[in-house]
């Protein structure tokens, strides 16, 4: 019989989660739920939500250890598992996309898979046993699901696409007005970090989460630097954690009716309270993103996606005030 939880003696956070856990009082509680949620293999339902999905949101980091966040799209069965420790990912990176030169062998990753018609969500971090030219296998590490809580249902309605197809593309080390439009329009994006300490035991790795909120919760500040409110969640904080100890992140936007994706990454920092933080009805905390690189892909995305429902759990935010 499968262990139903997390089967090792040491816990499944590192020193920078426990430190954040520790701080806003939640460690002990959140440890015992841990032990029963997360596992080191898929359990059945995760491998059949993983099979049907036709995108899966991907987190990696480059030469120089920058975090960043990535889409992967393919017809359903894209994503399958020979056995619940190892996914296959039968894709190709679009155009454009930074994880086509951070892909290699033996190299961290994190999954998140998302159904946004759903807001299902279930996450997989692992390690890259083997790429060809169709895609790549990964040995689990992590693997849980994560709550609903602010996801904007839409759904994909595309047909067939090139995910190598030639698109516009752009270097940027800041934000255009078509960016900065892009950013304080969106009501989701994607947040890639990590944290491979020797101390982070089998906790080590790397992480994306979703974001989301009514559009113009994220906001773009005169010097470039987003600032982005922080919502009761479950109480994990894999991202804030994995901040605590390495400020590097990355952050994808993407345009659902135009079809084009902001690639960013640089580095982030928690406010953790004061008069900023008061400032956005139902934030807790407050991110800071101070962007060093990015990629600007003009008509990357297949469109057309539906028009957004909002969660129900966004009645209780508010906006800048």
């Amino acid at each position: 019989m499968a262990n139903p939880g997390w089967p090792h003696p040491e816990s499944p956070f590192h020193p920078g989660e426990i430190a954040v856990q520790s701080r806003l009082g939640v460690a002990d509680k959140i440890d015992k739920q841990a032990r029963r949620m997360i596992r080191d293999f898929m359990p059945e339902q995760h491998r059949q939500f993983f099979a049907k999905l036709p995108y899966v949101i991907v987190a990696s980091l480059d030469d120089r250890q920058q975090p960043w966040a990535s889409i992967l799209l393919g017809n359903p069965g894209f994503l399958f598992s020979r056995d619940e420790r190892h996914l296959t990912v039968k894709a190709q990176p679009l155009f454009g996309d930074p994880f086509a030169d951070n892909l290699a062998k033996g190299i961290d990753i994190g999954l998140l898979g998302i159904e946004l018609p759903t807001r299902r969500r279930n996450r997989l971090n692992g390690v890259v046993t083997a790429t060809t030219d169709f895609g790549f296998d990964i040995r689990v590490g992590q693997s849980f699901g994560n709550c609903p809580q602010y996801i904007q249902t839409r759904a994909a309605q595309w047909t067939d696409f090139d995910p190598t197809a030639l698109k516009p593309i752009q270097s940027i080390t800041q934000l255009s007005e078509a960016d900065r439009s892009l950013i304080q329009n969106a009501d989701t994006f994607f947040i890639a970090t990590a944290y491979q300490g020797d101390d982070a035991g089998k906790a080590s790795g790397v992480d994306v989460s979703h974001r989301g909120g009514k559009p113009g919760f994220v906001r773009v500040d005169a010097d470039g630097s987003l600032t982005i409110p922080d919502f009761s969640g479950n109480l994990i904080f894999n991202t804030l954690g994995n901040i605590e100890l390495n400020p590097k992140a990355g952050l994808l936007f993407l345009d659902f009716d135009q079809g084009n994706l902001l690639y960013l990454t640089g580095n982030a920092e928690v406010i953790w309270d004061g008069p900023e933080v008061e400032a956005y009805e139902g934030a807790e905390r407050l991110l800071r993103f101070q962007l060093t690189q990015g990629y600007r892909v003009v008509g990357s995305l297949p469109t057309p996606w539906s028009q957004p429902e909002f969660s129900p759990f966004l009645d209780k935010t508010g906006s800048w005030s």
